[in-house]
């Protein structure tokens, strides 16, 4: 079977995990601030923050902004749960901005739409979590923009988008939004095993991000109440929790980050060789956008409209002939839970059809070209048969 995403782990990966095996740390050590200051460094961030997860990212970020009860959280339904729980988690309420079936990214028209009609209601988001889905960045001048106008904050969902670029920027600088929160699953650009990254250009908020990630508590100096106690001291200042990413997930991070730009040149080549060989075929694939660079976290293509009912088919067919081809995603507004808070289908129509189109085929660095070609040929077999 080939996979839809796949880690890619070398000879020197393991090394530098077993080096901090063998060293005098292995949870809170050297490597975390390694990890970090050289992701804010090729990003041109302020200061990052690691945590244990991207959803551990996306909560304390929310968390840092001040979102709570009574507060508005908005964000894609076409994304993983996360982008919207992280809202829930804080007590806040949820809501989405449906997508353009072109990119399957939020539509800043129907954003702005939708902010006008807040306005008039006073339930204006708190924070917008806008999603760069498979790794194409959003039109983030323009949400921006938006956010200046309207007053919420912006927390970007780069989860698909580690090694991206946005008009000649790197994604995770915080040009156009407060935060902006990585993944490092093993199907991503880059792993860690399991990990997050929240990058700010704001010191405040780096402070209190830290401090959210560590049980509330500070060791540091200048934020202390008492500064004549001895060196073991340290305050809990807040309620936080223990979202520390490890010594050990850092090299590994550390060590894979490094490789980020070819990770990324190699998935942008394979996609290149998928849209050459569908344009051929009449598949058709996720619009991209001028001035950036795509991640290809995923590749998506798309069943035709008529077609649509037989994605299942498509999808049993190519898993039995090797292809693990997946789905991303069931929108979040259609999950059981979210039906309990009053979401239903029919809610954002455009991430429901793209749903019921959407294929997402195998494209990790490591997939051969031999073994792009049996994809291509099966999906040849299946959707063009004749």
């Amino acid at each position: 079977m080939i996979p839809y995403g796949r880690q890619s782990i070398s000879e020197e990966d393991i090394a530098q995990v077993v080096a901090v095996l063998r060293s005098d740390f292995l949870t809170q050590g050297p490597m975390v601030g390694q990890f970090e200051r050289q992701v804010a460094q090729d990003c041109r961030a302020g200061h990052a923050v690691a945590v244990n997860s991207g959803t551990s990212a996306l909560h304390i970020a929310c968390l840092a902004l001040g979102l709570g009860p009574g507060d508005w959280l908005w964000t894609s339904p076409i994304s993983f749960v996360a982008s919207a729980n992280c809202g829930l988690y804080c007590g806040a309420s949820v809501d989405f901005v449906d997508i353009d079936p072109a990119t399957g990214n939020m539509d800043v028209s129907l954003l702005e739409e939708k902010l006008a009609q807040a306005a008039k209601q006073g339930r204006l988001p708190k924070i917008l979590v806008p999603v760069h889905f498979a790794g194409q960045p959003c039109e983030m001048e323009k949400i921006h923009q938006l956010g200046q106008r309207y007053g919420f904050r912006i927390i970007e969902d780069a989860s698909h988008a580690s090694g991206a670029w946005y008009q000649n920027t790197p994604v995770g600088s915080c040009t156009y939004g407060d935060m902006t929160v990585f993944s490092f699953h093993p199907v991503k650009i880059v792993t860690s095993a399991e990990g997050g990254m929240v990058l700010t250009n704001d010191s405040t908020l780096a402070t209190k991000l830290r401090m959210l990630a560590s049980h509330g508590i500070t060791r540091d100096a200048t934020l202390l109440s008492d500064h004549h106690q001895g060196l073991w001291y340290y305050e809990q200042q807040g309620l936080g929790f223990n979202y520390r990413l490890s010594d050990v997930h850092a090299a590994l991070g550390l060590s894979q980050w490094t490789k980020v730009s070819a990770f990324v040149a190699r998935r942008n080549a394979l996609a290149g060789a998928y849209d050459s060989a569908f344009a051929r075929l009449g598949v058709e694939v996720l619009a991209q956008q001028p001035n950036r660079v795509n991640s290809y976290h995923l590749y998506v293509i798309k069943m035709p409209p008529a077609a649509a009912a037989l994605r299942r088919q498509a999808y049993d067919a190519l898993r039995a002939a090797g292809v693990g081809v997946n789905v991303h995603y069931i929108p979040i507004h259609c999950q059981p839970f979210y039906r309990q808070l009053g979401f239903k289908p029919g809610d954002f129509p455009q991430a429901e059809q793209f749903y019921v189109r959407a294929l997402t085929l195998p494209l990790f660095a490591a997939l051969t070209d031999e073994e792009q070609n049996q994809v291509i040929a099966q999906v040849e077999r299946v959707l063009c048969p004749g």
